[in-house]
């Protein structure tokens, strides 16, 4: 209970078997990306090889960017949504997007410490910045566009001219690793939100911390704020790991809303641009949509429930984004009602009985089906097919491009590299590459896993299942 205080062609590939969230889901890849709309103004944006984290939508709504786990961008136009292209050049996942006022220009950021600034229309890449010590998580672009910040999980915030494309100062003072970083309107204070449970607010000709807006104890993932133009100071507005969203008055820090549906945590945050409208996304697939008039709730649906809402975004005043564990963003008007954005509409995928799954299938779900395919092309994804895998090379699928750790050795994979692979974990058996900081414990659990991969994996078999599922459709 919430509290105040046109569709473009794509051709059909094999059947991937993935599981989340302990269903299995059979899901049909799509080898072009692709826009779909109905009737109602619902739209797909489609192509993507893993979750959605980031949606960014450009200065005058021309175009729309999507920050993917599978360590691309993509770039849609505005207006139709098709897709226009592809920016690849991170070495991991992009959580983080932010477009330049002049709406040509696209500053990221990802899991490999980076952000590069990218030209939008040519998709060349001008510059990789580098500074931070961890991942970076949020990206926010001062209005004239001169500064951008950053937060990182090495606990900093990072400030960096864009014009010499270079790294000014990183701000510390949080005690944890910064989730989220805002302008004011007129640029001249950065608010951060961090796990150390604070929001700050910085200055940018001081470079240093003004003051500690919040402190209440909850890690906090985002911080968003809104000044009306009448000149009145506005407010700021939070959410945090324990599912609420604080609303508070820039001047003097008084709450004026505490909005929640007992649900946690908050990982998506947007407000319209005309201040009017706030929509918040949690852990558990929900979206509550709020009138900033009086702080009520106009509307709070189940958006999906295969798991967390990471992205929101408004597209104009009337249409909001959103992107959850599905490859794929959704877009629609924020009063229209009907089926949850992210669901089993028999176009794309169905589910399993988990009673039905092998627990070599589950394993395969919890460590590998984010990131890996088992058709014969890896459909964007942020690691490479795993059809053939049994007898291959490492480094040797020639539609992916590898880490140099990989690219360039004589491993290959067997029984029992795949099971030392998990013993050990990527880290120290493959240092350097890609690969996923994790292990399986359990010499049964690996046992089963590679039984299952050397079933599925087998191209006879993926043939079978091509077959047998394309028939189904």
């Amino acid at each position: 209970m919430l509290s105040a205080k046109t569709p473009i062609g794509a051709r059909r590939l094999v059947a991937a078997a993935t599981l989340c969230c302990g269903l299995a889901v059979v899901s049909i890849g799509l080898a072009a990306s692709v826009a779909t709309a109905d009737s109602t103004g619902y739209t797909r944006l489609e192509g993507h090889g893993g979750p959605i984290m980031a949606v960014a939508v450009s200065p005058g709504e021309e175009t729309i960017a999507t920050a993917s786990f599978d360590y691309a961008v993509g770039i849609w136009s505005g207006d139709s949504t098709e897709h226009v292209r592809w920016l690849d050049g991170h070495r991991a996942a992009v959580n983080a997007a932010a477009w330049l006022p002049d709406g040509e220009r696209l500053l990221t950021g990802s899991d490999d410490f980076d952000l590069i600034l990218w030209h939008a229309e040519t998709g060349k890449a001008l510059a990789t910045l580098k500074g931070h010590r961890g991942k970076v998580k949020s990206i926010a672009i001062a209005p004239d566009g001169r500064v951008a910040a950053s937060a990182g999980w090495d606990g900093n915030i990072g400030l960096w001219d864009l014009e010499d494309r270079t790294l000014i100062t990183l701000l510390e003072g949080h005690r944890g690793g910064v989730n989220d970083v805002t302008f004011n309107n007129d640029g001249s204070l950065i608010y951060s939100a961090s796990s150390d449970g604070t929001v700050r607010s910085w200055s940018i000709a001081k470079q240093s911390q003004v003051h500690i807006e919040s402190d209440h104890g909850f890690g906090i993932n985002l911080v968003r704020q809104f000044e009306p133009e009448d000149g009145q100071p506005g407010w700021i507005a939070y959410g945090a790991t324990d599912g609420v969203v604080r609303v508070v008055d820039k001047t003097d820090g008084a709450e004026i809303a505490a909005l929640t549906g007992d649900r946690r945590p908050i990982l998506a945050l947007a407000i319209s641009p005309d201040g009017r409208t706030l929509a918040y996304g949690d852990g558990e697939g929900y979206i509550s949509v709020v009138n900033t008039e009086d702080w009520s709730l106009s509307r709070d649906f189940r958006a999906t429930v295969r798991g967390p809402i990471w992205a929101l975004a408004f597209v104009d005043d009337g249409r909001l984004a959103a992107s959850g564990l599905d490859n794929f963003a959704a877009i629609w008007p924020v009063g229209a009602k009907g089926a949850p954005l992210f669901s089993d509409d028999g176009q794309r995928a169905f589910l399993v009985d988990p009673e039905t799954v092998s627990n070599g299938e589950r394993q395969f779900a919890r460590k590998c089906s984010i990131c890996h395919s088992l058709t014969p092309d890896s459909q964007r994804r942020a690691g490479p097919t795993l059809y053939g895998i049994f007898g291959r090379k490492a480094g040797s699928v020639p539609d992916y491009s590898y880490s140099p750790a990989l690219a360039d050795t004589d491993l290959v994979w067997t029984v029992e590299t795949i099971d030392k692979l998990f013993s050990i974990g990527p880290d120290h058996y493959t240092p350097g590459s890609k690969m996923p900081m994790q292990q399986i414990a359990d010499p049964a659990d690996r046992d089963d896993l590679i039984a299952f991969l050397r079933d599925a994996t087998a191209p006879e078999s993926n043939a079978t299942a091509s077959d047998v599922n394309e028939q189904d459709q």
